[in-house]
């Protein structure tokens, strides 16, 4: 039962972590979803970083579900930017729906290798 109550605090912190970024860079009144770019950016490294720590047996499953499922979880926005970058393609702006697709794939890429890399 304490892993689903780790869970969901991670969840919540790392939700409004994303809310901040998001917050944050509203007044730039950018035409690319870069808050969400840079959210998915910071958990990948994070989540690479303690996957990484945790290979080598130095994250206890307490950190585990609150860190790497829950925070990871809610600050990833997977589900958004699936919907931005839909909604840039239905609006016409073909390249940069697919930079974003093949930018964030690429970047969340290397964020995982770096944070693997810096965890071992």
């Amino acid at each position: 039962m304490i892993s689903y109550v780790l869970v969901f605090f991670g969840g919540g912190l790392g939700s409004i972590c994303r809310y901040g970024i998001a917050h944050l860079l509203a007044e730039y009144d950018l035409n690319f979803p870069l808050a969400t770019l840079l959210a998915n950016a910071l958990s990948c490294i994070l989540l690479g970083l303690l996957a990484g720590l945790s290979l080598r047996g130095q994250v206890s499953d307490t950190y585990k579900f609150m860190l790497m499922t829950g925070f990871c979880g809610g600050f990833s926005t997977f589900s958004t930017f699936t919907n931005e970058t839909f909604s840039l393609l239905q609006s016409g702006h073909l390249a940069l729906g697919l930079l974003n697709v093949g930018g964030s794939l690429l970047l969340c890429l290397v964020c995982i290798y770096l944070g693997v890399r810096m965890g071992m």
